[in-house]
């Protein structure tokens, strides 16, 4: 009978576990209430009006992700592979992918309050710094050109300084 408890409770215990995993490796923090119809006007780089001093851009992730995690990073990192390409020389923008779960990451993930995957934009302009989640990329994974013409406008309103 004793024996029998203890299969039942660590069965339990592995099916909590299994369960919280699987809502920790996908959290995007995304709700319906954030998805706006927003089109925001885009610039050439020739003419890009810049008013800040940095901007980060962080896919922060964990160890293991799903698909939906992998397309919100990797569409990220083409779009300001693509047309922010001399920014990023210059350092005036900076992108990269932050495994949330790794201790050597610790500081950056409290700095932003990244709490799962997730994509954020940190400013630093002369007031000081300021980090903004964006949500309403996970929105748009299901086309590429919707996601990166959308999130190429955002950086371009942060790099203005709105």
């Amino acid at each position: 009978m004793a024996v029998n408890n203890m299969k039942s409770g660590l069965i339990a215990i592995i099916g909590i576990l299994l369960f919280s995993l699987m809502l920790t490796g996908c959290n995007s923090n995304a709700s319906q209430d954030n998805i706006t119809g927003n089109s925001l006007a885009s610039t050439s780089n020739d003419e890009r009006i810049i008013n800040i001093d940095k901007l980060e851009i962080y896919h922060f992730h964990g160890t293991n992700q799903c698909y939906s995690c992998i397309t919100v990073g990797d569409y990220a990192e083409a779009t300001v592979n693509t047309y922010f390409k001399e920014e990023l020389e210059k350092g005036i923008i900076v992108f990269d992918h932050i495994n949330g779960e790794l201790p050597e990451n610790r500081e950056l993930v409290i700095k932003y309050g990244a709490t799962g995957s997730s994509l954020w934009l940190g400013t630093y302009k002369e007031e000081g710094f300021s980090a903004e989640q964006n949500t309403n990329v996970w929105y748009k994974i299901k086309d590429k050109t919707d996601y990166m013409n959308y999130l190429k406008g955002v950086i371009e309103q942060k790099l203005a300084g709105n």
